[in-house]
């Protein structure tokens, strides 16, 4: 990941040489004013949900009047920019090169449970017809897998969706307790959704680590959301 020039948001070289798309992971300080301005690009119109920790994947033909519920956003449609909030939860932005479809997915345990990144992926084939081979998924800055302690009631719920348990290991010196690697059970869920390995980026930075990210673990009270955001400005 880079740093775009002084901005407060990383790009993925996997997505940047994709003609006509805007992207970013941000850091504190970042707003969309600062989305809408790369490279000169202007009349960008944000999209938001209210996000839920929900399997619900979201379409968009235009700019909503009234925010909608769910954590993954789908266009076809320039300039519609597509953003999920996160303070921990891990940010995956996708994009088909050949049909021009964006995505924006915001999964937490519970959404990576429900298998939100797998059904992104079945949505955008249905819907578009885009071909997963063919699609790019960028995973941005999330709570890494030294700091993510989840109880039982977690490992339960991703036995009972059918999903591995190898992104788990035990907690040394806290009994019942596991740590999740949340980046690395999503990346596998694209894998088996059909994205080729070398088509998905993965930033090893973690939002519980670093003070240049908002972190809900490390300061409850006090923790704002990030900006993390993707659309098409031209075909």
């Amino acid at each position: 990941m880079n740093r775009k020039g002084g901005k407060r948001f990383l790009i993925s070289p996997l997505l940047a040489d994709i003609p006509g798309l805007v992207h970013g992971f941000g850091m504190k300080g970042c707003g969309f004013r600062d989305a809408g301005g790369i490279g000169g690009k202007t009349g960008f119109r944000p999209v938001t949900l209210d996000q839920v920790h929900s399997d619900a994947v979201i379409f968009f033909a235009r700019r909503p009047k009234i925010r909608k519920r769910g954590d993954a956003l789908v266009t076809d449609r320039l300039r519609l920019l597509l953003a999920v909030k996160t303070a921990d939860c891990l940010p995956i932005l996708l994009a088909d090169p050949e049909g021009r479809v964006a995505a924006a997915v915001h999964c937490g345990w519970r959404g990576t449970a429900s298998r939100l990144a797998e059904k992104t992926v079945s949505a955008l084939q249905r819907k578009y017809g885009c071909r997963p081979s063919s699609l790019r998924a960028a995973l941005g800055p999330c709570i890494g897998p030294r700091c993510f302690e989840v109880g039982e009631d977690v490992r339960r719920a991703f036995r009972e969706s059918g999903l591995s348990l190898r992104d788990f290991a035990p907690r040394r010196g806290h009994p019942g307790k596991s740590v999740l690697d949340l980046a690395g059970a999503n990346r596998r869920q694209l894998i088996r959704a059909g994205l080729k390995k070398r088509n998905i980026e993965l930033v090893s930075l973690c939002t519980h680590c670093r003070p240049e990210f908002f972190s809900y673990r490390r300061d409850p009270e006090a923790a704002g959301r990030q900006i993390n955001f993707i659309g098409f400005a031209v075909r």
